[in-house]
């Protein structure tokens, strides 16, 4: 596959994924103003366009301007994000995630947390897991 259309994101891309997301649609300019140190305007265009190429936005004309509009839903860029962070980091294994996570020296779950995990690891064993 081609390095430009790989479907992950870049931290700078994911910002302005992260825009588009919020605002649900905005121009070059709209995006740039969003941005915490903003890059250069012909570099937000350039990172919108390789997003376009990457499938993650299209625009549509309004006079001048191109409004760019996300084409994926965050969830989905989220799964995908997370199925990479599993295979490079933890080998594959959502239980050494799940672990690192829980040991992490600043993840104080509270009760309601804590329960919430509890109940998602319950629906997990219904669902009859994986073997």
């Amino acid at each position: 596959m081609n390095e430009r259309v790989e479907k992950h994101l870049s931290r700078r891309e994911r910002q302005l994924m992260d825009v588009l997301w919020a605002r649900g649609a905005a121009t070059a300019k709209e995006v740039q103003d969003a941005l915490p140190d903003p890059p250069s305007y012909s570099a937000v265009r350039a990172l919108l366009r390789i997003l376009e190429e990457k499938g993650h936005v299209r625009h549509r004309r309004d006079g001048a301007r191109f409004v760019y509009v996300p084409t994926r839903a965050r969830e989905v860029v989220a799964r995908g994000a997370v199925q990479r962070l599993l295979r490079t980091f933890f080998g594959g294994s959502t239980e050494k995630a799940i672990a690192a996570l829980l040991d992490a020296s600043d993840a104080e779950l509270t009760t309601e947390e804590l329960d919430r995990v509890e109940e998602l690891i319950e629906a997990a064993r219904r669902k009859g897991g994986r073997r």
